[in-house]
Parts: structure tokens; C-alpha cells; sequence
């Protein structure tokens, strides 16, 4: 009698274990900022929220620095199912979903706050997400990498001109090859992984990050010209597999929701103390600094308008004055 009463009692144990194990998800995350980068930071500031407020039911692993793949690739898993979460740069992003690009859109905004307030906008979000849910995924916030400027081996950037010929490396981004066109230059689509060795290798002269990142990836120890352009804002979307979110109870996703605003708050803060530093920090390794002028910016500015041209047919005139209203909106409310 002993030794059934055990038997059962452990067989009880056994399966509230079981039963454990199976109940909790895990849900992968993959990015491919540097972990020591504030869009990394972000992203296990939302992991962490995550877990804490469902009590570990869901673990979310975060994968940094392409460990998962490239973006396109991430993107290709979401959409597909095998991975649950990413967070993609909207260039690449919009080679699924075309219309979230114009968050790209060469010199479009004139400075950060403009921008930030453009993005958190509610009815800009809602677009957001309605154009992501048409190809299976759920938008549910961003991550931030920054104002993207441009290093190369070869010469200071202080006009378009000077652009012509240089290889730059671009994302896998049509807007971005076509913005780097329309300046002179031949882009040159490669995975952010990748981007060290071939410039060490003369693969590419150059390439557009932010200069933070520059410095971090240490791009800048084999390119010693910079230009500080701020001529693309690269935000990537959070995006989630549609299926995986349908299996959420809507507590969860409300506690997704959340998580997504203490990402991009994490990010963004962590940037800005960056941006403090990043100057001199490339000023100390010897880098040719060059920030460009009021006058510079708009010779750059004249130069990409066939691109604002043609990606105003291409996302429809209706989302594209949509989008650039919104941005002189909040220009005159400062």
C-alpha cells in the first residue's frame, strides 16, 4: 500500500512537471544590432518586461548581431513561422511590406524630435500595422539603430560629387540603392555582419551607419573620412509571426504591447547619450570628421528629389502625403 501511495505521488509530480515545462513558451528574438548597442539593450529591456509580467509563463530569448540570420532573412522566418519575433530595419522590412519604407525616405526629417513624434503618432501606427497585418506579421512597435551617417576610405563627403564612384555598402533596402544612386555613389547591398571584412578586404570603400555604430563595429579603424549626414533615420519595426500572436490570450498581447514601449524608451535614451560621445570618440581615433553645413544639406536634399518622386507613386500619393503632413504637423508644434 506504501509503496502504490509513492508511486502515484510521483507519478502526480511527474506530470505537474511535465506540465510545466510544456505550458511555458519561448519565444525567439532576433536583431542584428551589436550587443553592446542600445537597440540590443532595448530588446532585452523588453524580454525581461516580458518575462516578469506573465511570471516566466513566456521566456523571450533575445538573439543580437544576426545570430539568427540577416534581416531579410529574420523577416522570411517571422512571416513564415519559424521564428516569432524580429526587429528589421524598415528599408529591408519593406521588401515585404513596401509601404512601411517611407519611414526611410532620404532627408525627410528635419531634426529627432520631428521624427519621434511622427512615429509614435497614433494614426501613423495604426497604418503601420494594418499594412503588416496584410503580409502576415504584427506590428507592435520599434527599435532604433540612429540618424545614419557615412564613413569610406577614400576622401571627405562634403557634397554629392564627392560621392561619385565610391562602393558603399547599403542594406538590402531598393530605396536605399536608389538614394545612393541618385548621390553618385554604386551601392553595394551586403548584411551588417559582413560589413568589417569587406572593408578591410577594399570589397567596399565605404558604408552609412551612424557614427556611434561606426565606432563600435570598429568600421572606423579601416575608413578614416566621415560625414555626419543624419540623411536616413533607420528605425526598425518590431514585427511578430501573425500566428503566434493569435495564440496569445489578450492579456499577453497587451503585456507585448507594453514591453514594446519600454523598448524604444531604453533605445532611444541610451542613443542620445551616445550621440554625446560619439564625436569625440571618433576625433580620438583619428578620423576626419566632417559635419555637413545648412547649405551642404540642401545640395544633398536637391539631389535625392527623384527618389522622394518615385517612392511617392510607389507607396501611393494618398500614404505619402499622409506621411510627410504629419511631419510638418509636428515641425509647427515645436
Amino acid at each position: 500500500m506504501y509503496k502504490k501511495t509513492v508511486g502515484v505521488i510521483f507519478a502526480i509530480i511527474f506530470m505537474l512537471a511535465s506540465f510545466s515545462v510544456e505550458a511555458k513558451v519561448i519565444v525567439k528574438y532576433g536583431h542584428v544590432g551589436p550587443p553592446i548597442h542600445p537597440q540590443h539593450h532595448g530588446a532585452v529591456a523588453f524580454a525581461k518586461y516580458v518575462n516578469e509580467k506573465t511570471a516566466g509563463a513566456i521566456e523571450v530569448q533575445v538573439f543580437p548581431l544576426g545570430q539568427l540570420g540577416g534581416e531579410r532573412s529574420m523577416c522570411e522566418q517571422v512571416q513564415g513561422g519559424t521564428l516569432q519575433m524580429t526587429a528589421a530595419t524598415a528599408g529591408v522590412l519593406a521588401n515585404f511590406v513596401p509601404k512601411i519604407g517611407i519611414i526611410e525616405l532620404p532627408f525627410i526629417y528635419p531634426e529627432r524630435d520631428t521624427a519621434y513624434s511622427v512615429l509614435d503618432d497614433k494614426e501613423v501606427k495604426e497604418r503601420f500595422a494594418k499594412y503588416c497585418d496584410a503580409k502576415g506579421f504584427v506590428f507592435i512597435g520599434y527599435t532604433e539603430n540612429e540618424f545614419r551617417d557615412l564613413t569610406n576610405s577614400k576622401r571627405p563627403i562634403k557634397k554629392p560629387e564627392d560621392l561619385k564612384g565610391l562602393k558603399i555598402r547599403v542594406l538590402e533596402s531598393p530605396m536605399m540603392i536608389d538614394t545612393f544612386k541618385a548621390l553618385g555613389a554604386n551601392p553595394t547591398p551586403l548584411p551588417f555582419p559582413e560589413i568589417y571584412n569587406a572593408l578591410q578586404q577594399k570589397v567596399i570603400d565605404g558604408q552609412d551607419n551612424p557614427i556611434y555604430t561606426s565606432i563600435l563595429m570598429k568600421f572606423t579603424e579601416v575608413n578614416k573620412f566621415a560625414t555626419i549626414t543624419n540623411h536616413i533615420l533607420t528605425e526598425c519595426p518590431t514585427v511578430v509571426n501573425k500566428a503566434f500572436w493569435n495564440s496569445l490570450t489578450p492579456d499577453q498581447r497587451k503585456i507585448f504591447r507594453e514591453a514594446a514601449d519600454v523598448q524604444i524608451k531604453v533605445n532611444r535614451d541610451g542613443n542620445a547619450k551616445n550621440r554625446l560621445v560619439a564625436l569625440e570618440k571618433a576625433k580620438a581615433q583619428n578620423v576626419d570628421v566632417h559635419i555637413l553645413t545648412a547649405k551642404e544639406r540642401e545640395a544633398f536634399k536637391k539631389a535625392v528629389e527623384p527618389v522622394l518622386k518615385k517612392y511617392s507613386a510607389v507607396y501611393g500619393a494618398d500614404w505619402f502625403d499622409f506621411y510627410l503632413k504629419k511631419i510638418d504637423f509636428y515641425l509647427k508644434k515645436k
